[in-house]
């Protein structure tokens, strides 16, 4: 999974899909949806496989008659695929679509009624800075993470009147299990001049140095009860390369993104 739970399951090392219940975030019932139970105190774990929409539903419908109401969800479940356009197979670039975007896209059509009727709400939808740097040999999971952003953003302007807020928090390196995970295509790698091994392993140097899931938890906790622009990025130095993405002409970006990613 990809990326960090937070609050009260803020050092849990992976990151899943998880549920707030309470109008108190200091006094809240954690609800945690994953295929793997890894027991924590606190979070109440629940089977699900976010890609099955009519588990998700059951599962949702699950928490509502028993805490009543669901007043922030945060969608973190993901997983990275690494390696060239042209070698990676469709069936796997579908799959990297089908956890990262519809997984959430499950989550939200099952939690946004109950939200709609009591008038309050606030979606969480993890996203990356990959979304505006475009990484190269990660072109498919890029492509999950802009998905996810652009929805948030639409999907804000649709909710908003009853009440409900959403926000993509875009992340950059962060030290989980993350990297370990990431299914890696190095076919290839002859004809693009060792030019996809190099990328991942910069990529995953990056990341054993990228901040603890505990820091991205702290943030995301601080975030869940104010009101937030529809996108937020996470850490100062992120914030600034996000900036600087949206700014540069796209020529100047790729270039600079090319020569750490692609060279």
């Amino acid at each position: 999974m990809e990326k960090s739970n937070e609050n009260s399951s803020c050092n849990r090392r992976q990151f899943r899909h998880w549920t707030l219940h309470s109008g108190n975030i200091e006094e809240c019932r954690v609800y945690e949806f994953s295929r793997r139970d890894v027991p924590q105190d606190g979070i109440k774990h629940i089977s699900v496989d976010v890609r099955d929409e009519d588990a998700v539903r059951k599962a949702v419908g699950e928490i509502l008659s028993e805490a009543g109401g669901i007043d922030v969800v945060v969608n973190c479940a993901g997983f990275g695929i690494s390696g060239a356009v042209e070698f990676t197979a469709l069936d796997q670039a579908k799959a990297q679509f089908d956890v990262n975007f519809f997984g959430t896209v499950n989550v939200n059509k099952a939690v946004l009624p109950s939200m709609r009727e009591a008038g309050k709400g606030h979606i969480i939808n993890i996203s990356s800075v990959a979304a505006v740097a475009h990484i190269p040999f990660q072109a498919f999971y890029s492509a999950s993470k802009a998905a996810i952003s652009s929805y948030s953003c639409a999907l804000d302007n649709e909710v908003k009147p009853y009440g409900i807020q959403v926000t993509a928090v875009e992340l950059g390196d962060i030290h989980t299990g993350f990297t370990q995970a990431r299914q890696k295509v190095i076919v290839g790698d002859k004809e693009y001049g060792g030019r996809i091994s190099r990328s991942v392993s910069q990529m995953e140097k990056d990341e054993q140095n990228g901040a603890s899931p505990e820091v991205i938890g702290a943030y995301i906790a601080k975030i869940i009860e104010k009101k937030c622009k529809p996108i937020c990025v996470a850490g100062a130095q992120y914030k600034f390369l996000s900036l600087l993405c949206k700014l540069l002409p796209c020529g100047l970006r790729g270039k600079i993104v090319g020569a750490i990613y692609a060279k």
